[in-house]
């Protein structure tokens, strides 16, 4: 099953294709000059029973080459020598299907796991290598933490994934304290580093940062999803109780009593259903409005 950490980071990368452009430097290669970036189906499975799924995957169309090249992402969170079978695959199976050059670019979020996906993958025999694949990896040791607030409200979705790509750093608190002013404000980039950070500390953390907006993680949740939930069930319970207040005085007025103001502001400043209800109730015989609130 795919974790909350994993899909947040491919969730970033599709919704800000042009994060892509932003971040292979950092693997200490020149992203070509591109006229656009565009997701394509990750599926990349044959029609025989064996499945393979690249975790995002897209076209980049260059300008000054024609029909661009495929990038597909994938991201790692722990050695795993299975995966040099399906990166090789991944990227025979791409050249074959689209005839377009296809590069790999792993995101790691641990020094350890970001040198062993650069290692090259060789395929073949001692005496003769059939195939050689080389990952381009971003990971902790060359995608710093953005910790200047000027910097980062420049780049939100840069400094949101370097985030991600840091969240095992001894410093984290400091780098969420740092960064929590720029993004707190925004619901949808606080809610990525939320879900993408592990459990722990540093999700614990942000989760008391973070102000109340709407979720984009229904179901997860998040501390965002908790308190929006909680806001929004706050105000509609406030409007029914609105609804009735009013119900109380247009009974009491219909029927000729007279409501003096101070009676009017205590019946509207009630949000307690359940006496209003009972207002409501004595509305109907009441020979004064005081007498709605009993020995209340």
């Amino acid at each position: 099953m795919v974790s909350s950490q994993h899909d947040a980071v491919h969730r970033i990368f599709r919704e800000e294709t042009d994060l892509l452009a932003r971040l292979v430097p950092e693997a200490g290669v020149k992203f070509p000059e591109y006229s656009s970036i565009e997701p394509l189906d990750t599926d990349l499975t044959e029609i025989r029973p064996l499945e393979r799924r690249v975790d995002s995957f897209f076209r980049v169309r260059t300008v000054d080459e024609e029909g661009g090249f495929l990038l597909a992402v994938e991201s790692q969170s722990q050695p795993d020598p299975d995966k040099h079978n399906s990166w090789a695959y991944y990227l025979a199976h791409m050249y074959a299907k689209y005839r377009l050059p296809p590069i790999l670019l792993v995101v790691c979020r641990d020094k350890k796991t970001a040198a062993w996906a650069k290692q090259p993958i060789r395929i073949g025999r001692s005496f003769h290598t059939s195939m050689e694949v080389f990952p381009l990896v971003v990971g902790p040791f060359g995608v710093r933490p953005i910790t200047d607030p000027e910097e980062a409200a420049k780049d939100l979705a840069l400094t949101t994934i370097s985030i991600l790509i840091n969240g095992k750093d001894p410093a984290i608190l400091a780098i969420l304290d740092a960064v929590a002013p720029v993004l707190g404000p925004n619901a949808k980039w606080a809610e990525y580093i939320e879900v993408g950070l592990d459990e722990g500390p540093a999700r614990d953390h942000w989760r008391r940062l973070m102000a109340v907006y709407t979720p984009n993680f229904p179901g997860f949740g998040s501390v965002m999803e908790e308190a929006w939930t909680k806001v929004h069930s706050d105000g509609e319970a406030k409007g029914e109780a609105k609804g009735e207040a009013k119900a109380v005085l247009r009974v009491l007025r219909t029927r000729g009593v007279e409501v003096s103001e101070s009676v009017e502001e205590r019946v509207m400043a009630c949000v307690d259903l359940e006496i209003l209800e009972t207002w409501l109730d004595r509305s109907l015989t009441v020979e004064n409005a005081e007498e709605l609130f009993g020995e209340e």
